[in-house]
């Protein structure tokens, strides 16, 4: 089936996912809508997976897709090493109801 289009081009959906999968990493949990979660998520699990190699060409992948260097930094050094031991199932989604605006049901997107 492939992916969602969420309703944007393919530059502005790309660049909404990276930043999406950035502050996911820096903060460890983000609040967004279910269809954007689930894209995100398939690309924060594919990036864990990268990190846990951790030699000098899944860094230098990651710093090819997320936007900040110290996002990267601790996707390497905190992130990948919690999860060494796990096949996979790095993240969580949690749904918390529907936005008040146009009733798309909004999810919380968390690193286990």
């Amino acid at each position: 089936m492939g992916y969602q289009k969420l309703g944007l081009n393919t530059g502005h959906r790309k660049a909404v996912l990276r930043n999406l999968v950035t502050s996911l990493f820096r903060d460890e949990r983000i609040n967004t809508t279910e269809t954007r979660a689930k894209e995100v998520k398939s690309i924060a699990e594919r990036l864990v997976t990268t990190a846990k190699q951790g030699d000098l060409a899944a860094r230098r992948q990651a710093l090819a897709y997320i936007y900040e260097e110290d996002v990267v930094k601790k996707l390497f050094d905190t992130i990948a090493p919690k999860y060494a031991d796990r096949p996979g199932g790095y993240t969580r989604l949690v749904k918390v109801g529907y936005r008040r605006g146009d009733a798309a049901e909004m999810v919380i997107l968390e690193l286990v």
